[in-house]
């Protein structure tokens, strides 16, 4: 699914757990492999997570569901280039995006700063960290939160004063829909992403192609030079001078 006209479908916004997620291969030879095997990747946390969005999308009446787990083939370097430089309009074109918060156990959005329970994070949930969900924030017209129980918790619309807040993307950009760089500059944007984190050097710079409308491809391994590349390709498509700020 990588156009508009495509069935509508539902996305889900997640943190990776090393060594806990199916993949691509994994759910496409679940039913081949041999059970205890089988069983071993059933009650992995990234399966729950496939298996509790499926319940999501079903009840909210959507017929397809995409997780970048395992719906990338990540043994294709071309379709992994595909997927990233595609990933922001696939945000985008979702009916509805699940941003799932594992760390969160309460039943309502945390809207206070909590050191002690989040240390490692800001005193925020870790999704609020990391580099990839920044998009995945900001593309879908739709965002639903969800606790680590599955439990709905609140949408970006009506927790817009709380996201503001703990984000600092202007509410417009959070409500208003199209396309995230419009009045902003690069600066700006870059702000957003200051204090996010990545597992790979190199999707601190991927994973803000789609927020600046430029792509490149992928070259793992080639570390900070991936931020150089995206400089050099904002500058090719803009002229806001802001950029050397960064």
């Amino acid at each position: 699914m990588k156009e508009p006209r495509d069935p509508s479908y539902a996305i889900l916004s997640h943190c990776w757990k090393e060594g806990m997620e199916v993949g691509y291969e994994e759910m496409i030879g679940l039913m081949k492999m041999e059970e205890e095997k089988r069983k071993e990747i059933k009650r992995r946390p990234g399966y729950q997570k496939i298996i509790k969005s499926c319940e999501q999308a079903e009840k909210h009446g959507h017929e397809w569901l995409w997780i970048d787990t395992c719906c990338i083939d990540k043994r294709s370097s071309a379709e992994l280039s595909e997927a990233i430089n595609s990933m922001y309009r696939w945000y985008q074109n979702a009916q509805i995006c699940y941003a799932y918060l594992d760390d969160v156990g309460e039943s309502t959005f945390p809207t206070k700063k909590d050191g002690d329970k989040f240390d490692k994070s800001n005193g925020w949930p870790k999704w609020f960290v990391r580099g990839w969900t920044l998009q995945e924030l900001i593309a879908p017209k739709e965002v639903e939160f969800f606790n680590e129980n599955w439990v709905p918790i609140g949408n970006k619309r009506l927790l817009a004063s709380a996201l503001v807040n703990i984000t600092r993307i202007p509410s417009e950009v959070l409500t208003g829909g199209g396309p995230a760089g419009k009045g902003f500059s690069v600066a700006q944007i870059m702000s957003w992403a200051a204090d996010r984190k990545t597992t790979r050097e190199e999707d601190r710079a991927y994973s803000l192609m789609g927020l600046f409308g430029v792509h490149m491809p992928m070259l793992y391994g080639e570390g900070k030079n991936a931020f150089q590349r995206l400089q050099l390709e904002i500058i090719r498509t803009s002229s806001d001078q802001s950029i050397f700020a960064w």
